[in-house]
């Protein structure tokens, strides 16, 4: 067996110990068809797997002979992973979204959960999948961009030099040296109507300095909450002595003012609509550009 072989069964054991904890620590049990079903190997296999887990944490688990399943004992305690309850909820959310079946995350005996449904919008993956490429590459690429620019009512052809994805917490977009406005900017994934020929790149990332720049955003309670919901609001966000630093790229700055509702704080008559607030609102200000075409 040659040691790129040797490497992936090593990966492949690893995923697998990892799985069985993943599903002793979230809901206290399994057993062999769990993992034959989730990665496709043999019930042998399953049962070597949980034979080498039990060596690495011998008090972990049980077996059950009544439920023909093995348990997590009273005294579980990780070895392979750290507890994380978002990497649990954004599986949640991935099957709520249904982008993800509950076959394809670890998650076993779901609960009853749903997430708000938000309109899609519809990036075409083998466009998505040529401007990683270009990405990769460190090409320049031709566009069919339909903008909301109302001086360009209609898609154009535009030359682009990408080098970046970014998420505003709904859409996606990329990161690009605009070639027609000579300047970096965001071009929405699913504005992109045709993807044309590479071309020869100009500015690269070296130069975006909205995107390289980081701002160090500093959120608080809106302190027109009572003093309770302020420090309800402390714990929500797990501020640490009352506020939150929050490093951002200043490229992503105004998505994360709408996101947050920051922009209306002091325009709301309830302040639990907008229950942070900046507390370096000069500089932030300083810093936020206006909305992407």
């Amino acid at each position: 067996m040659t040691k790129d072989h040797e490497s992936k069964r090593r990966w492949g054991v690893e995923q697998r110990l990892e799985f069985i904890e993943f599903r002793l620590f979230w809901d206290g049990t399994l057993n062999r068809a769990d993992i034959t079903k989730r990665f496709g190997v043999s019930a042998v296999q399953a049962s070597t797997d949980l034979g080498l887990y039990k060596e690495l944490a011998p008090d972990n688990l049980d077996y059950d002979a009544s439920q023909k399943r093995f348990v997590a004992t009273n005294v579980f305690a990780p070895r392979l992973m750290t507890p994380n309850a978002d990497r649990y909820l954004a599986q949640l959310k991935a099957i709520g979204d249904n982008v993800m079946s509950v076959d394809e995350t670890s998650i076993g005996d779901i609960p009853m959960a749903d997430a708000m449904p938000v309109p899609h919008r519809r990036v075409d993956p083998i466009l998505l999948k040529r401007i990683i490429a270009t990405i990769r590459e460190g090409c320049g690429l031709r566009i069919l961009y339909h903008s909301m620019n109302v001086k360009r009512p209609l898609p154009i052809w535009r030359d682009f030099t990408p080098h970046a994805f970014g998420f505003d917490g709904l859409r996606w977009h990329v990161r690009a040296y605009c070639h027609l406005e000579d300047r970096f900017k965001d071009f929405i994934l699913s504005r992109i109507v045709e993807i044309g020929d590479n071309i020869e790149p100009l500015k690269g990332s070296d130069l975006d300095s909205e995107w390289n720049e980081i701002f160090d955003l500093i959120l608080v309670p809106n302190p027109k909450l009572a003093e309770p919901q302020q420090a309800t609001i402390a714990r929500d966000y797990a501020m640490d002595v009352g506020k939150l630093h929050m490093p951002i790229r200043r490229a992503l700055l105004y998505y994360f003012n709408k996101r947050l509702r920051l922009d209306v704080a002091d325009l709301v008559d309830d302040p639990k609509e907008a229950p942070v607030v900046v507390l370096n609102r000069e500089e932030f200000l300083k810093y936020l550009r206006s909305e992407p075409s």
